[in-house]
């Protein structure tokens, strides 16, 4: 029934047909049960393990790679090759591509966690009227129609509409729905909102919600799906993952590299079609396979097989660092997508809040005698730790705060008038509270004041363990006052009190809404003397503008105190009773922000990532936090930068872009609005960072581009995201934006160092094939340099210290390149370089007219003998120089721009580490004569390694040169203007 919130408690129950003494009759039960089902959210079909594998090699760059492993073990068995020599090349192949897969099948199968842990949200057992009889039933039992009684502690069994409240008030704490702070009080009258969300709709009681106090019975209108939990659960399945900025790019570059590779390798066979018919191949056939070997050899040499790896190592690594930062991430790619976030959704209570209730201001009245008549208090701390001071209004600390008398009668009413609890939770190593956070707060308040009477109080507090300090003071006022008689909170009150007695005297202590109490007191208590006296117009006045200012520039949530002495063994208190009241004082409270929330807002400003602070609570509470926070610091007018969730729909599209651009605060909203936010954001280009905790974010946290969930938070939250803040704390994001930021330019670096290695090889195996020489290098030679040079360097790249100015710079586009056309030119100079060095020096001193025809060589009468084509040393040299040249390239990338004079080597150690045991693996493969077999190399001469540094070294001086040059935004885009300038009409070059 979807609007059950409009309709009245008789309209409802007739829709069901229902009478309320007496609930359903079994033959209803049964009817509603096939009408509108079981009272369970649905099993979702998992996908199966098979498929979740074969998806991890569904990527071209991949399909190419096994297909080259397999022609490569099939050609070897062709050539009659076998032991490991037929197996080396392939299996090393499927070894890193399992490994890649298996990270990700790790990745997917967490994420379809959260749909299982939404069940946990629903309640266990119900308390059901059917028949005309109450019976206790397993909640998935329930139908529409069905009576239930819901007391404190419940969880609410099903969607269900109040029908009669058993109590003075029910209220619930509804956040894991909402996010609101504060538990919010139901009734039983419909609600005639427009556009009502799940905060307006009073009447309601949500399923997976708690009662936090009070008694009723409501009709369920809503059964499993048909749930407010149901409808989270649709969003989620209805909400597909997007691949990150980074995946994206390099499935882009890939698919550039194949078609590159693949029209690479047609043109190496077709031009050498000519050459099949030598008599070195042995035939035709044997001619054509051996050119396509060279064509798979292309293949291997232009994908860097270690690329999958290498980036999954450099995320691992990141993660571990961030893991330090309590950041916890869940799926390794979000790591980097934090590195091109532009704007931050955060939730406001719990993230950019403690989301503990804590007094902060009081106001009492000093003396009728002097002016100003009030006297104000700060209080410090901000969790519901008994840890804090009371300040003045001059902000000096009060040493003895209970010897000022109204303070002394606040802690005595707030720990007397409460039926709250705080205690202290050894597991957690935290302070928890059992109750309402209003009370819980006067808790706390009551234990930061002390006791009277004891000059070395604060100091001997501290003295007890924290579980005797969490409620000290507390047990210590219960037990000096004996309760005898409670009136409870109503709504039409708007009050509370309780009568105690001490010493044969009767005292009745209130609290409640200030303009209820105030109403009702004709006496207010001084806090010069303790005396009591008349309250004046005046008095009143001052006090009317002091509680005007809590409640409307502070946006605190106020309560007022009083007292009342009674008449000598009075044992009940009535109604009546609640007049002529003594005036204690005026405590406002709030969900205090977080101490270094502020600084955290001013970096994300300073590095260009907008925050937007997302909130269940009303505008003028949220607006204050942000005025705190400093989200609101430049602005004097919030108009066109707060909006409500109503307000933002009603907008026309036109203004509703122009709102997305410069919104700050978005209020009163619902789960689906969260979701709507995200999807509009992205569709601006926008990439979003999500933050949640509740059951309500995580379709939304699904959505964003990185999910954030709160460590304290609902577990289906955690599920639902990629990244878990250990600390709750919005300032770690930021860290953690720093860090991704990092992570991600030392990606691009060692992708630009694997690219621009690959480039030398395949220009040397290209063009000594196009040519018709001898080859320069073999498969296993090109694996070897590909795997053991490349992966070794490529990971140690990753531990790149990050630029000082990180979190300076505006956020990279989500469609920059990961390899973008000038870099792709610096490559091409570098892989140019190594074909020219490696291939001019390689040949034992023939003429080039004698090397391009080595294959007739059998056939022709030489001055040579011809078993110089298969002498091993040529490719050892080639093999070498190539090596050597790929670990001063890996030095190049320590940074993308900047020079090796301004970033040493030893900035990163561990890549000075990786090149040393890399050089020594490449001198174990020449000297030790197993390994040198395996890989066709002989052994080097000194004078040969000098040659060898002689033609390596060059590298370094060509990319300082192409790093200065780059570094010049004028001379970077000097031929880009030159081409925009022709293709201009001949006006607007003018103009």
């Amino acid at each position: 029934m979807e609007d059950a919130y409009a309709k009245s408690v008789a309209e409802v129950l007739e829709a069901f047909g229902v009478d309320r003494t007496k609930g359903l009759t079994d033959t209803q039960v049964e009817q509603h049960a096939r009408l509108y089902g079981k009272n369970v959210l649905p099993q979702e079909e998992s996908t199966p393990f098979w498929k979740l594998v074969l998806k991890q090699f569904d990527d071209l760059l991949v399909k190419i790679l096994i297909a080259a492993a397999v022609i490569s073990f099939l050609l070897a068995r062709m050539n009659g090759e076998t032991g490991l020599s037929a197996f080396l090349e392939p299996s090393v192949i499927f070894m890193i591509l399992a490994a890649n897969a298996a990270v990700g099948v790790i990745t997917e199968t967490n994420a379809e966690k959260a749909l299982e842990e939404l069940r946990a949200y629903q309640a266990d057992i119900a308390t059901v009227l059917r028949n005309g009889c109450f019976s206790i039933l397993p909640a998935t039992e329930l139908v529409p129609g069905d009576i239930v009684e819901v007391g404190v502690g419940c969880k609410v069994p099903a969607d269900m509409r109040m029908v009669e409240m058993l109590s003075h008030q029910l209220r619930v704490d509804q956040a894991i729905l909402t996010g609101e702070s504060c538990s919010v009080a139901k009734e039983l009258e419909s609600t005639s909102a427009m556009n009502a969300v799940y905060q307006d709709k009073t009447n309601i009681l949500f399923s997976g919600t708690v009662v936090v106090a009070g008694r009723a019975r409501a009709v369920v209108i809503g059964v499993g799906s048909n749930t407010a939990m149901g409808s989270i659960r649709d969003a989620m399945l209805r909400t597909e993952d997007e691949a990150t900025p980074l995946k994206k790019k390099l499935d882009e570059f890939g698919t550039f590299l194949a078609k590159v590779i693949a029209g690479i390798c047609i043109l190496v066979w077709v031009v050498n079609i000519g050459h099949f018919r030598d008599p070195s191949h042995g035939g035709f056939v044997r001619g054509a396979i051996h050119y396509f070997k060279v064509a798979v050899a292309l293949a291997v040499a232009a994908i860097p097989e270690g690329l999958p790896a290498v980036v999954t190592t450099c995320l691992a690594l990141g993660t571990k660092r961030m893991a330090r930062l309590n950041a916890i991430v869940r799926s390794l790619p979000s790591v980097e997508t934090l590195g091109c976030t532009t704007v931050i959704c955060s939730d406001k209570t719990g993230t950019l809040t403690t989301n503990m209730m804590s007094v902060s201001k009081v106001c009492v009245v000093r003396s009728v005698h002097q002016r100003p008549m009030t006297d104000e208090y700060s209080i410090s701390g901000t969790t519901f730790a008994p840890e804090g001071f009371i300040y003045d209004a001059g902000g000096l600390q009060l040493e003895f705060p209970p010897q000022s008398p109204s303070l002394l009668h606040l802690a005595m009413c707030s720990a007397l008038c409460n039926e709250s609890t705080l205690q202290f939770n050894p597991d957690k190593k935290c302070y928890e509270k059992i109750g309402e956070s209003t009370e819980v707060a006067l808790r706390v308040l009551v234990e930061k004041v002390g006791l009277p009477g004891f000059d070395s109080m604060p100091s001997a507090l501290n003295m007890l363990t924290k579980h005797e300090r969490a409620s000290y003071c507390n047990r210590y006022w219960e037990n000096q006052f004996r309760k005898i008689s409670i009136l409870e909170f109503s709504p039409d009150r708007k009050m509370m009190s309780v009568l105690c007695s001490r010493k044969q005297q009767e005292i009745m202590f209130s609290k409640g809404a200030p303009e209820s109490i105030m109403a009702r007191c004709t006496h207010i208590l001084c806090n010069d003397d303790g005396s009591s006296v008349p309250l004046t117009m005046d008095i009143r006045n001052e006090l009317e503008a002091r509680f005007q200012s809590f409640a409307g520039k502070d946006t605190l949530r106020c309560l007022a105190l009083a007292l009342k002495r009674m008449p000598p063994g009075q044992q009940s208190i009535s109604y009546a009773d609640e007049a002529n009241l003594t005036f204690i004082g005026l405590v406002g409270m709030l969900d205090p922000p977080r101490e270094e929330v502020r600084d955290a807002i001013h970096s994300c400003m300073s590095a260009g990532i907008r925050v937007i602070v997302v909130t269940g609570d009303n505008k003028s509470t949220a607006e204050s936090l942000c005025r705190q926070i400093g989200a609101f610091e430049h602005l004097d007018d919030f108009a066109g930068y707060s909006y409500t969730a109503s307000e933002f729909e009603g907008l026309p599209p036109l203004e509703r872009t122009n709102a997305l651009q410069r919104m700050v605060l978005f209020s009163r909203v619902e789960p689906s609005h969260k979701k709507m936010l995200v999807e509009a954001l992205q569709t601006h280009n926008e990439v979003v960072a999500m933050t949640g905790d509740g059951v309500n974010d995580a379709p939304a946290l699904k959505k964003a581009d990185i999910g954030i969930a709160m460590g304290s938070g609902t577990a289906v939250a955690k599920s639902a995201s990629d990244m878990v803040l250990a600390d709750d704390n919005f300032a770690t994001i930021v860290a953690a934006v720093a860090e991704g930021r990092a992570i991600y330019n030392n990606t691009k670096q060692f992708i630009r160092y694997m690219i621009s290695s690959n480039i030398g090889e395949v220009v040397c195996i290209f063009v000594a094939a196009v040519l018709g020489m001898p080859d320069t290098l073999i498969p296993v030679q090109l694996l070897w340099v590909n795997l053991v040079t490349d992966g070794l360097p490529a990971t140690a790249i990753g531990f790149n210290k990050p630029d000082g100015n990180i979190m300076t710079v505006k956020p990279r586009k989500v469609n920059e390149a990961v390899v973008s056309g000038w870099l792709f030119f610096r490559y091409l100079v570098i892989g140019g370089f190594v074909w020219w060095f490696v291939y001019s020096e390689n040949g034992p001193g023939l003429p080039y007219s004698e090397l391009v025809n080595f294959d007739s060589c059998s056939a022709r009468q030489t001055s040579y003998p011809c078993s110089i084509f298969e002498d091993r040393h040529p490719s050892t040299v080639s093999m070498t120089v190539l090596v050597v040249v790929e670990m001063f390239n890996a030095l190049n990338n320590l940074s993308e721009n900047q020079s090796l004079l301004v970033i040493h080597p030893w900035s990163n150690l561990w890549l000075v580490g990786s090149i040393i045991l890399t050089m020594l693996l490449h001198v174990a493969v020449l000297y030790i004569e197993p390994l040198a077999a395996l890989f066709s190399v002989s052994p080097l001469s000194w004078a040969e390694w000098k040659i060898v540094l002689y033609l390596s070294f060059p590298v370094i001086l060509i990319d300082e040169v192409l790093k200065l040059f780059s570094r010049s935004p004028r001379g970077r885009r000097f031929p880009l203007r030159l081409w925009r300038r022709d293709i201009l009409p001949k006006e607007s070059r003018d103009n």
